[in-house]
């Protein structure tokens, strides 16, 4: 790069309020920030008028203007700005966050206002350019630029021309130890700040400890040779410079060129660190992009293989559905089945119960005949022994025919108190054969109902099968309630019955031992009374065959009913043996859709196994791909190997021109003392020449006159 080849005049300013040299890399940001917001300019333009009429000032009107006006940069140059405003700057520099540019150029700036400035930046982390050119800065203003560089961590470029911060050495020193310290520093404009050959070696220090500095401006300053040697002997150490300009500071030729020397090396040094950096980012992202297109490949494939995984889960689901469909439907047959298998056994169970009912029935009508038969013959000898013995005792009964007169009317009574249990135990007979039709009757038309209910059944059974089942057995329930509480009924009946045949056999002993007693007494009475007798014996014999006749219609009844049962029976085993055949047919469907299940579980292992063997043929490709990224990984170990050949290569190269630029130090030494020399040799000319000069105008008749 050219060093000091600018032939700008010392006593005039360039028009440029930015270095001629900063880089398009400093203003990317400034490019990149957003403009601000309205509210917020006005929250800052508002903050600082608040600001100054706490400290008792006017807040500048050049200044508000300017506020006004914010698009990421706060540009006062030429304004002079007071203490006060300054103040007020500072405390809002802390914290602003609007602009990135700040413009301070030939404010006029006095040495407390611009260290209230500059203790507001110290905290700052949005500013990245400050310009601070022509504000004739000294000791002060050196010393809070020095502080402000040590705490900063965001300006980038700093612009000090045409100040004099080099007059005072300790605080230039302290300026340098800030700039050595900062960590952000890119480029730096110190153009016409009287720095001389010590200032040079405080800022040769300076560049020996910073190492981001790039560009450093120092045109027109008063260095000389030794502060050029300065410069010289530091920059092998600096390793980010990579322009430094030194015109117009009477430095000579060989030193100048040693400095464009180094740059060129900085320069080169630099471009190569881009592009190897760029190099690397580009194999980095086309790392990254076969990393991302194998993920997105691999992320494809589970994809992938999870629907397939998903569809087998859905089709095995399904199946099991199914299945437990049809095992439901299966057990709700055996189910309907059983109970009607049940309802069977139930009504077989109530027709043995009345066959059982019939045969006692039949039982007790015969043990009734026998004990009729047996009272008639009891009667009929006690009727021959009433003859004998009343052949015997006509004569007593004659005698005693008046006493038996009012027997016979009390046995008149009793007679008739017989007579109307006789009636009631008839009636009680007619009643029980009356029930015995009405239950005949009920189970006839329970039966009738049965078969009609069971035919509904037949029909509805894929409909509602449950319901059905559940008015079956609540009428099975009802049915063998009312036949036991029936059966109990006669068995109660048949209880009084006995009860009352007991009662009448015990009357009638208790008759016979009194008609036994009397029997002497009422003899008379007897024989008058035996046609009578006779009569209505014949009367209770027609009464009593009467009821053994419909005692064996009844009979014949029960039998009829138990044949009509029987055939109910019969029926309802048919209707069994054809729900045997449509559950035969059902099992027949269920082995069908488990064949059926079968071959989809066939199909579905063919299936998983195809998908293995695409799985397989997949993880093939992967393998092969991450092969393929183990070559790229092997093909950046080697570029990498190259960078570090290239590396050592580039030191090889910095050390031969290290031993070049000790030769080229001698040979300046030699030079300068040349120069030395001939300088001396010049003054002393000059000297004459200013003698003769004077000597000259002192004698000349034109002069004036002293």
């Amino acid at each position: 790069m050219p060093v000091g080849t600018v032939s700008t005049p010392r006593g005039e300013r360039p028009s440029s309020t930015r270095p001629a040299g900063l880089c398009a890399a400093c203003l990317e940001g400034h490019a990149g920030e957003a403009l601000p917001a309205l509210g917020d300019m006005e929250e800052f333009r508002r903050s600082y008028s608040r600001l100054c009429k706490e400290s008792g000032a006017e807040p500048q009107d050049a200044v508000l203007q300017q506020l006004q006006h914010l698009r990421g940069r706060l540009d006062l140059a030429t304004q002079t700005l007071t203490v006060d405003t300054c103040r007020a700057l500072g405390k809002l520099l802390q914290h602003q966050t609007l602009f990135t540019e700040l413009i301070l150029s030939d404010c006029m700036l006095s040495e407390e206002g611009a260290t209230l400035l500059f203790q507001g930046l110290c905290v700052n982390t949005i500013v990245r350019l400050l310009d601070l050119k022509g504000n004739n800065l000294r000791a002060s203003g050196a010393e809070a630029l020095g502080k402000l560089l040590r705490q900063n961590q965001s300006i980038q470029s700093l612009t000090l021309e045409w100040n004099s911060l080099g007059s005072w050495e300790d605080a230039f020193a302290t300026f340098c130890g800030g700039l050595a310290a900062n960590s952000t520093i890119q480029q730096l404009d110190l153009r016409n700040n009287q720095i001389s050959h010590k200032g040079a070696e405080e800022l040769a220090l300076a560049l020996r400890g910073n190492t981001t500095l790039q560009q450093l401006d120092l045109r027109w300053n008063n260095l000389g040779l030794l502060g050029g040697r300065a410069l010289v002997n530091c920059l092998p150490s600096n390793r980010t410079l990579w322009r430094l300009d030194l015109a117009g500071n009477n430095i000579p030729g060989d030193v100048l060129r040693a400095v464009e020397q180094a740059m060129d090396h900085n320069q080169d040094r630099r471009t190569t660190f881009q592009e190897n950096q760029a190099r690397t980012h580009i194999l980095s992202k086309e790392v990254q992009y076969l990393q991302e297109e194998k993920s997105k490949q691999f992320l494809d494939l589970m994809e992938t293989i999870d629907k397939q995984r998903e569809e087998m889960a859905r089709n095995s689901r399904a199946s099991a559905a199914r299945v437990g469909q049809l095992q439901e439907i299966l057990n709700e047959r055996y189910s309907i089945i059983n109970s009607l298998k049940a309802k069977l056994q139930m009504t077989e169970a109530t027709l043995a119960l009345s066959e059982q009912k019939a045969q006692d029935l039949g039982e007790l009508l015969v043990a009734a005949e026998q004990e009729q038969q047996s009272l008639s013959q009891r009667q009929e000898k006690e009727r021959k022994l009433e003859q004998q013995e009343a052949a015997e005792r006509e004569c007593k009964l004659l005698r005693d025919l008046s006493a038996t007169n009012e027997k016979n009317l009390l046995l008149r009574s009793q007679v008739d108190e017989l007579e109307r249990k006789v009636k009631s135990q008839q009636e009680q007979l007619f009643l029980t054969r009356q029930e015995l039709t009405n239950t005949s009757a009920e189970l006839k038309i329970r039966a009738i109902q049965a078969e009609e209910r069971l035919e509904l059944e037949k029909r509805r059974a894929k409909q509602s099968l449950e319901d059905l089942e559940k008015l079956h057995s609540k009428e099975v329930d009802h049915m063998t309630r009312h036949l036991e509480e029936s059966e109990k009924a006669m068995q109660e009946r048949v209880q009084r019955l006995e009860a009352l045949r007991l009662s009448l056999e015990e009357e009638l002993s208790r008759v016979k031992t009194a008609a036994l007693n009397e029997r002497g007494q009422a003899e008379e009475e007897l024989i008058k009374a035996r046609n009578q007798a006779r009569l209505e014996e014949q009367q209770r014999l027609a009464h009593l065959e009467e009821k053994m006749r419909l005692l064996a219609q009844a009979r014949d009844e029960a039998q009829s009913t138990c044949m009509q049962q029987k055939q109910m029976v019969a029926e309802a085993q048919a209707r069994a043996s054809q729900l045997t055949l449509q559950v035969e047919g059902q099992r027949r469907r269920l082995e069908e859709l488990q064949q059926e299940l079968s071959n989809k579980d066939q199909e579905k292992v063919a299936e998983v196994t195809r998908v293995r063997v695409e799985l397989q043929e997949q993880m093939g490709r992967l393998q092969a791909d991450l092969a393929a990224q183990e070559m790229l990984k092997e093909k950046v170990a080697a570029l990498e190997r190259q960078l570090k050949v290239i590396a050592s290569e580039h030191r090889e190269a910095l050390l031969d021109r290290e031993s070049e630029n000790a030769s080229l130090r001698e040979k300046l030494r030699l030079k300068e003392a040349e120069i030395t020399r001939i300088r001396d040799e010049e003054a002393q000319r000059a000297s004459f020449l200013q003698n003769a000069i004077l000597t000259y105008v002192q004698g000349s008749p034109l002069s004036p006159p002293k």
